[in-house]
């Protein structure tokens, strides 16, 4: 009997040898690729942010924390780091404001067009950002769609600006993050059991109560996540701000183009880049904390 139970246990345990063997081998190859596509470049990164510039835009090897003290304490920099974190938030709240009640229709409907309808939801994802930009240029410029249907209404006597300012870029933003809200936010539905809204409904609750007492609190980690993936991609993002601001909207992404491009300093880009990375680093963090006070409820 001893033979059989130990036979059993050095099959449990080889078994469990080679089931971490093929875990590990699965890895491997998306560690590689994760270590040869962003660790490498992060680690030139923050030793380019070492550098000194100097002169008429010499770049100076050596490893110096001066680029991080200039971009510290900048002035100009907070400025803009203030106004990509105001971005940030509104582009969310509007983002996930307009989304919930999309994802909500998506995730309970039981139509036929059901399919047909996630996808329109999703299909912008198959156009560039840059495209969608130039759309949007083209709608709310001054002769823009927008302009013509309003001025035809009789609501406005002269064309409003919607370009080339803030107002365009967070209607812009928002359209295009709305799809990555969406799809975080069905997800968090698939949280949400029906059952629960039909037992709270069948003891008296309203619509309204039984959306605010269980639809809602159940589905926040939906909620959270797609606030947080719509949040790190606004904060970072470039092309539509730089296209639908018109040089006129400064954030962190096209600070760092500029003085990558324009005033050749690598460092200090280098440096606002890295900065940046550890913005994200601390958003990750809170949502994280904030996640598990949700989950603990």
């Amino acid at each position: 009997m001893d033979g059989v139970t130990r036979m059993r246990t050095s099959s449990r345990s080889s078994g469990g040898r080679t089931s971490r063997a093929a875990r590990a081998a699965l890895l491997a190859p998306g560690l590689v690729a994760i270590g040869v596509s962003f660790l490498v470049p992060l680690a030139w990164l923050a030793r380019m942010s070492l550098n000194r510039t100097v002169g008429s835009a010499e770049l100076q090897s050596a490893v110096s924390p001066q680029s991080y003290v200039d971009v510290l304490t900048d002035e100009f920099v907070w400025k803009i780091a203030w106004q990509t974190l105001q971005l940030g938030v509104l582009v969310t709240v509007l983002a996930i404001a307009v989304s919930y009640p999309i994802a909500l229709f998506l995730a309970r409907t039981r139509s036929r067009l059901r399919g047909l309808l996630m996808a329109l939801a999703i299909a912008p994802l198959l156009t560039s950002s840059v495209v969608r930009t130039f759309g949007w240029l083209t709608l709310l410029s001054d002769d823009g769609v927008v302009n013509s249907v309003l001025s035809g209404l009789g609501v406005t006597s002269e064309p409003l600006t919607l370009t080339n300012n803030r107002t365009g870029v967070v209607i812009a933003l928002v359209e295009i993050m709305m799809p990555y809200a969406i799809i975080a936010m069905i997800a968090g539905f698939g949280r949400v059991s029906k059952d629960l809204e039909d037992a709270a409904g069948s003891l008296g609750a309203g619509r309204l109560r039984c959306f605010l007492r269980i639809t809602f609190p159940l589905s926040l980690p939906g909620v959270l996540t797609g606030a947080l993936m719509v949040f790190v991609l606004t904060i970072s993002a470039f092309v539509t701000p730089r296209l639908m601001g018109g040089g006129r909207v400064f954030v962190i992404a096209t600070e760092i183009f500029d003085q990558a491009t324009t005033t050749l300093d690598w460092p200090r880009a280098s440096a606002l880049s890295i900065l940046l990375l550890f913005l994200f680093g601390v958003f990750l963090v809170l949502y994280q904390r904030l996640f598990r006070l949700v989950e603990g409820r």
